[in-house]
């Protein structure tokens, strides 16, 4: 059962997102969901809710709200019962969601029920997938829809989905720009998988890294163990958020083989440096790290 590790990973991704939490776990043919606003330990604070999310994969998701609004019908997994049942987590921005929306009604005919563009970026995909035209479905299939997302979607987007009946597959836009990490533990019943957006999540629960996310790759996981990863962009380029190192991630945390909290160390000499270089004589007696995560270049 993954439950409790999903659980578990979420509480460790918390500083990500504070506004709602989710889980969805796939049970055979069955979905359990359980997401509401709120804090990891409050969503699924009851044991009910925990003994629900029945099944061996899944995925969750912590809520940082920067498109839509702050209710509980916007937490995230989203979930689409056409084609086979997907669910996705996605974390990012888009960035030509009103087009796609458009697209998505008059060309799609898909409907969408709340602002958020995680929801749109589901919609895509199911349809990318949908249009392979398979009853079964086959690895080369899904990276072929990773890479029809990669051509109609524009913006920052590290998603998680899951395929009923297939597996769990993970994917990067062509920028890198918002982090996932893979990683392996071996199992009771063989090898287990677990992608996030930040390796903590990894390290606590006993899995090994195996690196990062690509841009623009998917690495997919299915019912039978295995893993199989592919680039699906025409053109991929490293250009990942900056905004990690400064402030979203935790310090413990190794993103794109580099140590978050060395990168704060590492900012705080160079900020230091400029200030030597640009301003001598300066007569500063205090620094004030603000936000609390810049404590860390604040002390070099």
């Amino acid at each position: 059962p993954v439950n409790q590790d999903l659980f578990d990973a979420l509480t460790m991704l918390q500083h990500r997102g504070q506004d709602a939490a989710g889980i969805i776990t796939g049970d055979g043919d069955r979905l359990h969901l359980r997401k509401d606003s709120g804090l990891v330990r409050d969503v699924f604070a009851a044991d009910e809710h925990m003994s629900a999310l029945r099944g061996n994969m899944g995925i969750g998701h912590v809520r940082y709200p920067t498109a839509g609004c702050t209710s509980s019908a916007e937490a995230q997994p989203f979930y689409t019962n056409m084609p086979f049942g997907v669910s996705l987590a996605h974390n990012g921005n888009l960035t030509n969601t009103d087009d796609l929306k458009v697209a998505l009604f008059e060309q799609d005919r898909r409907h969408l029920n709340t602002e958020s563009d995680s929801e749109v970026l589901l919609n895509v995909f199911a349809h990318e997938l949908a249009q392979q035209g398979k009853l079964r479905l086959t690895p080369e299939d899904i990276f072929e829809t990773v890479a029809s997302v990669h051509r109609r979607i524009r913006g920052a987007y590290a998603c998680v989905a899951m395929i009923t009946g297939y597996g769990v597959v993970g994917f990067r836009d062509p920028y890198g720009i918002r982090p996932a990490v893979v990683g392996r533990r071996n199992g009771i019943n063989g090898p287990d998988y677990l992608i996030a957006s930040e390796s903590v999540a990894l390290d606590a629960l006993g899995f090994e890294v195996l690196g990062d996310i690509e841009p623009g790759e998917a690495v997919l996981i299915t019912l039978d163990g295995k893993l199989h990863r592919r680039q699906c962009a025409a053109n991929p380029q490293y250009s990942p958020c900056i905004f990690e190192y400064v402030y979203m991630a935790r310090p413990d945390s190794m993103m794109n083989n580099i140590s978050v909290h060395k990168a704060r160390l590492r900012m705080g000499v160079k900020l230091a440096e400029k200030i030597q270089r640009d301003w001598p004589d300066h007569q500063i007696d205090v620094v004030i790290p603000i936000p609390d995560t810049s404590r860390v270049p604040a002390s070099e």
